[in-house]
């Protein structure tokens, strides 16, 4: 058929059929995303994402001027699902744990992601938001400021630091789980009595239970320290 006879519409989606969806940070975001779980964070480049996004190198300066800047921006898309639904109980015991699972989910969603998030601070909205809900609960449980400032800090630090602990041990190198073996090998029950009645616990991959029982102590801590006015000094 001949280009004369081809509908114009026709020729239109054929010369655009092919061509590289318009660059944007939003779809930067996303295709390094993809990229990571892929093939991981220590392989998720600038040039490897060019690349995949067909552009050259240099024009994905205009939208991230250095990888900390594309990692905080794929920090912050990590959370977009974090607030989508209601916080289910009115007890703000229970609304902190709620959203250090959906915390740790997130940063589970995405191969590698707590060492994406982890050291980014990202100012945007789902970060932020967050962080005020976070925040919020504790302050409608009465708890002074500076406390519920601290008390969030660490309930992400917790989070953040046992997500990261659990996608390394998934892994070696990237390559496959984690061998308990090693650590049965290296433990005798002469030399570390405690640590070999331990054991089954140790070399456990129910990593949900060992987040849930940490979660419980820290919340069971806040609980028994109680909500009140700030510590003399510590402002509030």
């Amino acid at each position: 058929m001949s280009s004369a006879s081809t509908p114009p519409g026709a020729r239109a989606a054929a010369t655009t059929r092919g061509r590289p969806p318009k660059l944007d940070q939003a779809r930067t975001v996303e295709v390094a995303l993809a990229l990571l779980d892929e093939a991981g964070l220590d392989a998720l480049t600038m040039r490897r994402l060019a690349e995949a996004m067909d552009v050259r190198a240099g024009a994905l300066y205009r939208y991230f001027a250095t990888k900390h800047e594309l990692l905080t921006a794929m920090a912050e898309a990590l959370l977009a699902d974090c607030l989508e639904r209601p916080l289910p109980s009115p007890d703000w015991s229970e609304r902190l744990a709620e959203l250090a699972h959906r915390m740790r989910a997130a940063l589970l969603s995405r191969r590698d992601g707590a060492r994406v998030y982890a050291g980014t601070h990202s100012t945007g909205r789902h970060t932020l938001g967050f962080a005020d809900t976070l925040i919020g609960v504790l302050r409608e449980a009465d708890f002074a400021p500076d406390d519920a400032a601290r008390a969030a800090l660490t309930l992400v630090n917790f989070t953040l630091g046992h997500t990261l602990e659990e996608q390394a041990a998934l892994q070696v190198a990237g390559d496959g789980p984690a061998d308990p073996e090693r650590l049965r090998d290296a433990v005798t029950a002469a030399q570390y009595p405690h640590l070999a009645v331990t054991l089954p616990v140790l070399t456990s991959t129910d990593f949900t239970a060992h987040f849930a029982f940490g979660l419980r102590l820290l919340i069971d801590g806040l609980r028994a320290a109680g909500p009140g006015p700030a510590a003399p000094g510590t402002g509030g």
